[in-house]
């Protein structure tokens, strides 16, 4: 299944399995163990080794997910974003310059390898030695290229009873983001036209 760094990052907001919303950035701890989770999507991006967060990073990575949620929300737009920052979305303009001044934090020039005998890839080249800006950086490129690129089309909010995440669509039926949240959208279904016929 693809894997979208940006969308990682949007998804740290997320239903907690009680009818409430959970944050898997509220704490320093708890933003060290996601970045350590997307490991294999920072891999090129950030030094090698273990990033370990503190309340700076923690701010920084949560001031620009509360930008690409906004972003998020601006593109499933006519339908209602994810309902669970819909009341406090940052403004467009706003949003969109934070993730601009946060992707430009860490000058980077493209790089062309070609081994002999393998095919060619392109990687960022930096000489910033921040591990935390490096991160936060290449968190914001990352947005801004899902945003500009194809995937951003078939970005959707899932509609199932009590889901906060977004979802890229990969199919032409495809309503919420996983299969658990199709079973408690057809059951709220059920359960409503039971109550309505009794």
């Amino acid at each position: 299944m693809e894997r979208w760094l940006a969308l990682e990052l949007a998804s740290t907001i997320r239903h907690d399995g009680d009818g409430g919303v959970a944050d898997d950035l509220a704490t320093v701890e708890g933003t060290t163990r996601w970045i350590h989770g997307q490991r294999e999507l920072l891999t090129g991006l950030v030094p090698a080794g273990g990033i370990e967060a503190d309340e700076e990073l923690r701010l920084a990575v949560t001031g620009l997910r509360r930008a690409v949620r906004a972003l998020f929300a601006r593109v499933v737009s006519p339908a209602p974003p994810s309902p669970a920052d819909a009341h406090r979305l940052m403004p467009v303009d706003e949003a969109l310059a934070h993730l601009n001044a946060v992707a430009a934090r860490e000058p980077v020039a493209p790089q062309l390898d070609w081994p002999a005998g393998g095919e060619p890839a392109s990687r960022l080249l930096s000489d910033q030695r921040d591990p935390h800006l490096r991160l936060v950086a290449a968190l914001a490129r990352a947005a801004v290229d899902f945003l500009s690129g194809p995937h951003r089309e078939h970005l959707r909010a899932c509609s199932a009873p009590r889901c906060v995440r977004y979802f890229v669509k990969s199919h032409g039926r495809q309503e919420w983001c996983k299969p658990s949240c199709g079973n408690r959208a057809r059951a709220a279904r059920h359960y409503e036209r039971r109550r309505t016929a009794g």
